[in-house]
């Protein structure tokens, strides 16, 4: 038996719920299009930038994400597959700042357009303005061309755009406030350039430390970077060569230990070598050459060690001393200095262990009283050693592992002395055995190196940004439409008007214009001597 069904309505239009290719593409574009929109990818923005900030990110510190698997084994393993180790990097990241653009442009684009013809446009002419909810009829005694000519000169000293009506019929339209417009799309065409030149110059860019010691010079050059460097990921791995001398450091303390200024004296070098300028570098006071900006970011004390075996020289070099974090309600500044000496040529090899207090008084006060004292200045330094024999099976230039290692020797060393580490006693240069020397204590400085090509663009866009948003706190959009009719004798000078912004002020506003334009009916253009208003 036949199908009672007829064949033609499996053949029949597609569901109306269901979207086609085409249409869903269009409502995508009409959701980026909206400035809602782009409102809730800056705010993900914003938010994914916080957790960049809060969670330690691989680029930047691999040693603290290791930890926190460590630490936190389940959390860490979600974040590391969400990319919250490394945000700024994460294909999702890159979805919403491109989505960001993306957004911003197709909402900026239109309105830019749209102003263009409206600049382009004149006035547009209204059909019946006695409908605006300002609205005005004053009769005067002049007729009307020479009514409306004297309106016209009281818009435009008022900054009015003026069009006369092309109908035959004696009127005008106005406009202004267009300014208002220009800086709101000024203001948002700056912000795309802000995030342009914020990515281009971190992404193109790079950051890293950098330690000089008095009478060295440092090259960028990306083996001299102390730790890891911070690149971005468009970074070409080309450094500029460029040089930095450091001449001498001075930091200036309260006596309450509390630091007051830090400075360091340098001169920097072209990659020839050849000084191009000096320069005092401070907290917020950066050097710059080549592109490269150089901030003060810290400073130690980095004591010349002097190792001789049998009277032949086997190190003499300043090393860089750090300080341990100092304990709750003990200032900094009374922590000793530590850093370490390795000798791997030597059989067995020697490590040493290094302690420096710059100032013995400090040292001599705390033996005394048990209270910790700050070391402002250099007085009789000392170092404390400590001698360890044995593998060396660390590379760490800050401490030594001695686990494999049999301890030693122990002792005192002063400035301008050398020590028979056997013994601990005082020695000649050209002793017999190990000895260790103490002739000089310098200081060093630690300089944050960065490069932003994107800084001139972040620069410039800021600036704009406050360029934009001056017209919208001094400027807003005003309409005024007149038209002048014949009655016996006189005219009939009506007056309509609209407000975009600040309505209740353009009430006054309004009031007053049509009084000065009343005035204007009979007062010939030579004579008109209304004065200019404001905006």
């Amino acid at each position: 038996m036949p199908s009672l069904r007829s064949s033609s309505a499996s053949a029949g239009p597609a569901s109306p719920g269901r979207f086609t290719v085409r249409q869903s593409l269009a409502l995508v574009w009409r959701t980026l299009r909206s400035m809602r929109t782009a409102l809730i990818l800056l705010l993900l923005l914003a938010l994914a930038s916080v957790a960049g900030s809060l969670i330690p990110q691989w680029p930047n510190s691999p040693d603290r994400v290791l930890q926190y698997l460590a630490s936190h084994p389940l959390v860490g393993s979600l974040y590391d597959r969400a990319g919250l180790f490394d945000v700024f990097g994460s294909w999702w990241f890159v979805l919403i700042t491109t989505l960001l653009f993306v957004s911003l442009v197709a909402c900026i684009v239109p309105r830019t357009r749209a102003l263009v013809r409206s600049l382009r446009q004149r006035p547009i002419q209204a059909r019946e303005i006695d409908a605006f909810r300002l609205y005005e009829e004053r009769v005067v005694p002049a007729d009307p061309q020479r009514a409306i000519d004297g309106s016209r000169r009281v818009l435009k000293r008022r900054f009015f755009r003026v069009a006369r009506d092309d109908g035959g019929r004696h009127g005008l339209a106005a406009e202004k406030g267009v300014l208002r417009e220009v800086g709101s799309l000024l203001f948002h065409w700056s912000f795309l350039l802000l995030l342009v030149g914020v990515i281009y110059g971190k992404g193109t860019g790079f950051t890293g430390h950098a330690v000089v010691i008095e009478g060295q010079t440092w090259t960028d050059a990306q083996v001299n970077y102390d730790g890891q460097i911070r690149t971005g990921r468009f970074f070409d791995g080309r450094f500029t060569g460029a040089g930095i001398h450091l001449t001498g450091f001075e930091d200036t303390y309260r006596r309450t230990g509390q630091p007051m200024d830090f400075v360091s004296h340098v001169e920097l070098l072209d990659p020839q070598g050849t000084v191009v300028r000096r320069a005092d570098i401070r907290v917020n006071h950066p050097g710059t050459i080549d592109g490269l900006q150089i901030y003060q970011y810290g400073f130690g004390w980095a004591p010349v060690v002097q190792i001789r075996l049998n009277g032949q020289l086997l190190a003499s070099d300043p090393i860089p001393f750090v300080q341990d974090p100092a304990p709750k309600g003990v200032p900094q500044l009374a922590m000793p200095w530590h850093g370490v000496l390795k000798l791997p040529s030597l059989r067995p090899q020697v490590g040493i262990r290094l302690e420096l207090w710059p100032d013995s008084r400090a040292f001599l006060q705390q033996l005394r009283t048990g209270q910790p004292v700050p070391m402002l200045q250099e007085f009789e330094p000392f170092i404390r050693y400590s001698v360890y024999r044995g593998a060396l099976t660390d590379d760490s230039t800050v401490s030594l592992d001695t686990t494999s290692m049999r301890a030693g020797p122990r002792g005192v060393v002063g400035a301008d002395q050398t020590i028979d580490l056997r013994s601990g006693k005082p020695a000649a240069a050209d002793a017999r055995g190990l000895t260790i020397g103490f002739p000089e204590l310098r200081q060093y400085s630690v300089f944050q190196v960065s490069r932003d090509r994107g800084v001139p663009l972040v620069m410039l866009a800021a600036i704009l940004v406050l360029l934009g948003l001056l017209p919208a706190l001094y400027t807003s959009r005003r309409k005024v439409w007149v038209r002048a009719e014949p009655n016996g004798s006189g005219t009939v000078l009506k007056v309509g008007g609209f407000a975009l912004q600040r309505k209740s002020q353009f009430e006054e506003e309004f009031a007053k214009l049509v009084e000065l334009m009343a005035r204007a009916a009979d007062v010939p253009a030579a004579h008109d001597k209304e004065p200019v208003g404001s905006r």
